[in-house]
């Protein structure tokens, strides 16, 4: 019953919080240069729309129309600029294929790395192997993902010509997202994404069972008779995942927010080069459709590791005092 109402209360903050963020975003945005009507060969359609969504209006009463159409008819607009005259809902929908499987593909490539490298250095700990994993790792992690984007780029696309610069189209793949042609297109941004989640993921891992490595526990499990290796598999590993696990959840918001630039970089048409092109372009119901989503993204992500702590260790009691 507390895992229930904790859950209950999470999810009323997230609606509150993504409802703040989303009138920040619709606020600021209308705030900017005023808008020109495009008026192409459905002028008179699109002069109807602007009119019901009151663009004349001040900005509290646009907003008003603008959740009135979300609660009634789940109607978070048009785009007016990026994919002309078509629903917010509708152009989203095309652009997150692309971005989901590059970021699962990325975690897929990035988790099992980061956690061996972790291991590695924990089990070898003040060892120059263990030096050379950390010194790598903080190096690698105080570098942004697209830095490694225009690398991979340069090197393998340009210089060597192993892999294309950017990624092919739906339509040069065959229409598979899941084609090899699309896959191998999709290595070069894969891997700019993979550099950071590994590192981050590897000194994490390092961190929790060098510290799960020097518990009482392990002293007591090898005062019973357990070998070093046995003690590891059994206490140490078992112990240090409780945390891991929850933060390879966390990692997925994390290749998400960086897959941004890095759509760009790479030409890819997700969710993260659609962003950029609504806020350029100002097309203002598509930039606050945009920003929901990756808002919802986000808060889903805490909920699950927090709640994913319960799960994973019984004594950890969610919602309780």
């Amino acid at each position: 019953m507390d895992m229930f109402k904790y859950v209950l209360k999470r999810l009323a903050l997230m609606l509150v919080i993504a409802f703040v963020i989303m009138t920040i975003c619709f606020v600021l945005i209308k705030m900017l240069e005023p808008e020109i009507p495009m008026l192409g060969i459905q002028a008179e359609i699109e002069m109807a729309k602007r009119e019901a969504l009151g663009y004349n209006k001040p900005i509290l009463v646009q907003y008003g129309i603008y959740l009135k159409n979300i609660i009634t008819e789940w109607n978070w607009g048009w785009s007016w600029k990026v994919d002309y005259m078509k629903p917010v809902t509708e152009v989203i929908a095309k652009r997150i294929p692309p971005t989901l499987i590059l970021n699962f593909l990325s975690m897929i490539l990035s988790i099992p790395f980061g956690i061996l490298l972790g291991i590695v250095a924990a089990l070898h700990k003040n060892t120059a192997l263990d030096h050379f994993i950390s010194t790598a790792v903080m190096v690698v992690v105080s570098v942004p993902a697209f830095v490694y984007g225009f690398l991979l780029q340069y090197f393998f696309a340009f210089k060597w010509g192993l892999l294309p610069m950017v990624v092919s189209s739906l339509r040069d793949a065959g229409g598979s997202w899941m084609s090899w042609t699309m896959i191998r297109s999709m290595i070069l941004p894969i891997l700019s994404l993979s550099f950071g989640t590994i590192a981050g993921m590897a000194r994490f891992t390092r961190a929790e069972l060098c510290e799960a490595l020097t518990s009482e526990y392990m002293l007591l499990a090898r005062t019973k008779g357990l070998t070093k290796g046995q003690a590891v598999r059994r206490h140490a590993m078992k112990n240090a995942m409780v945390p891991i696990l929850p933060s390879i959840i966390a990692s997925f918001t994390s290749i998400l927010g960086g897959a941004i630039i890095t759509e760009k970089i790479f030409s890819i048409v997700g969710m993260g080069s659609l962003q950029i092109a609504a806020i350029s372009m100002l097309d203002y119901d598509l930039f606050v459709a945009t920003s929901v989503f990756y808002t919802l993204i986000g808060l889903l992500g805490t909920l699950i590791v927090d709640l994913s702590y319960g799960f994973l260790d019984p004594r950890i009691k969610m919602g309780a005092r």
